[in-house]
């Protein structure tokens, strides 16, 4: 099975346009260290994603 993202870098963000991964590729990013205000699920309509505890864009 083959997995689809889209991943962008604006503005000193990463931007997650898209994730089709089993385990989220934000989960991996913070696992690796990478600080939730940092990535962008630009998956989510702006209004939700002040909801979590990612990054606004």
């Amino acid at each position: 099975m083959e997995s689809s993202r889209n991943v962008d870098i604006k503005d000193n963000k990463i931007w997650i346009q898209r994730d089709g991964t089993e385990i989220g590729i934000a989960n991996e990013l913070v696992a690796a260290g990478v600080s939730k205000e940092d990535i962008v699920l630009g998956f989510h309509a702006p209004y939700k994603c002040e909801f979590t505890d990612f990054a606004v864009g």
